[in-house]
């Protein structure tokens, strides 16, 4: 039997002008499930995240969280309810040693969530920060910074993760790193990622949405999306609906 939706998406439509950057788009995600969200530039996978965190109301469709409606919900709703999203590139307290930023990201969560904070220490020793605790932040490595804005969302105890591009600017080897960091994330929360980066998807194994031009035109497993010779067009830059014009 399957796990109730923990967060369902259904008929999600925002539009620019006349552009529909997200088109009648739908999903469930599932207690502790990670899912990767692909696509070309334009796709519309970051107006998307936009809506998973609240910072873009949708012209149309829903959005529930634990069976509530989210949509038109203030941002601290959305923050108090365990949605988190990291952005992307790291935007960390440079001045403040690498524990002192996960203090900071955790007070909010006493302060206004009404529960302790999690343990900095086992943060740190999470995202493999323990050597760099006492380090001002700007002095550590960009790497280092994603992952310690990693720690700093997990302070805020998440049930939903949003991670935007995780892996910008990282080598091969570090995105790696954050692929297995993220597989030992999955029995603390949901996970979605927007990444370009196809190796980390392949590595992160795991259940993929694919957009193109708005639209959802994949969901399934990426070993399965990778041989589907519609999506690999997308990615060539021709049209998915190439075959309507014939």
């Amino acid at each position: 039997m399957q796990a109730v939706p923990l967060l369902s998406a259904s008929g999600l439509t925002v539009a620019f002008g006349g552009v529909r950057a997200v088109s009648d788009v739908g999903f469930d995600l599932r207690p502790n499930e990670p899912i990767c969200i692909i696509g070309p530039n334009g796709a519309g996978k970051s107006t998307l995240l936009n809506i998973l965190s609240g910072t873009q109301v949708p012209d149309s469709g829903a959005l529930l969280l634990d069976g509530h409606d989210m949509v038109k919900q203030p941002l601290h709703v959305f923050c108090r309810s365990g949605i988190v999203r990291k952005f992307q590139g790291a935007n960390v307290f440079p001045q403040l040693s690498v524990r002192d930023n996960l203090i900071v990201a955790g007070v909010a969560v006493e302060i206004h969530g009404g529960v302790a904070m999690p343990d900095p220490d086992a943060i740190l020793d999470i995202v493999k920060l323990v050597p760099q605790a006492r380090w001002p932040a700007n002095a550590i490595s960009h790497g280092q910074r994603q992952w310690l804005e990693v720690g700093m969302t997990l302070m805020c105890r998440p049930r939903v993760l949003l991670l935007d591009e995780p892996t910008a600017g990282m080598t091969v080897e570090g995105a790696k790193d954050v692929a297995t960091l993220l597989g030992r994330l999955r029995e603390r929360c949901a996970i979605a990622v927007i990444e370009h980066n196809m190796n980390f998807v392949r590595a992160m194994n795991c259940r993929t949405l694919v957009m193109h031009q708005g639209e959802l035109i994949g969901d399934g497993d990426f070993a399965s999306l990778q041989d589907n010779t519609e999506i690999r067009n997308v990615y060539l830059g021709r049209s998915a609906k190439r075959h309507a014009q014939h």
